[in-house]
């Protein structure tokens, strides 16, 4: 249910953007990420920090596109939530006894520290060079190609990312114990 929940908005974003504009498809998306997190609180009784700091910058970046009428406040969102992302996972390479990634993967994962590192940074630089792209593609492309760039190449370079991530951990994953 939560990956469902995760590409709600997204998707609703998608559709309404084909069927009518830029300025539709944002209300919308503020509509139902405040849907989202409501359903995560009341499923779950909380909610992620990030999920907070998501559905604020929906409501500031996208009020601002309706209030102004201006589609580059709701651009700049996906910038900004990649690069607060990457920098929480570079802070986090710093401060504290785990990693950011760590402390997600850690009670399924057992890695040399310098591993967990390794991994950490590999995924603040992927969130701040999905921020530095978002920027490119705004800055030269149009807006059904930023709105398919946000709703399909986003989540595919997440999954392409998340492979190579695989196949790099493959190597530390334990094997099965034989049974006799």
């Amino acid at each position: 249910m939560k990956p469902l929940l995760e590409f709600f908005p997204i998707v609703l974003f998608f559709v309404a953007y084909k069927l009518y504009d830029i300025y539709i498809a944002t209300a919308v998306v503020i509509a139902a990420t405040i849907v989202q997190v409501t359903t995560y609180w009341l499923m779950y009784r909380k909610v992620e920090t990030m999920q907070w700091i998501t559905l604020g910058l929906i409501l500031v970046m996208g009020g601002a596109t309706l209030y102004l009428q201006d589609e580059q406040f709701i651009k700049w969102k996906l910038t900004i939530i990649e690069w607060l992302f990457g920098g929480a996972f570079l802070v986090s390479q710093f401060v504290g006894n785990k990693t950011f990634i760590e402390r997600m993967m850690g009670a399924n994962l057992e890695l040399p520290n310098r591993i967990w590192k390794r991994l950490n940074l590999s995924w603040s630089m992927f969130f701040i060079g999905v921020g530095c792209l978002n920027l490119y593609i705004m800055a030269n492309y149009s807006t059904d190609d930023w709105v398919s760039f946000k709703t399909f190449g986003v989540p595919g370079l997440m999954l392409i990312f998340i492979a190579v991530q695989m196949v790099f951990l493959y190597k530390f994953v334990p094997a099965p114990e034989a049974k006799e």
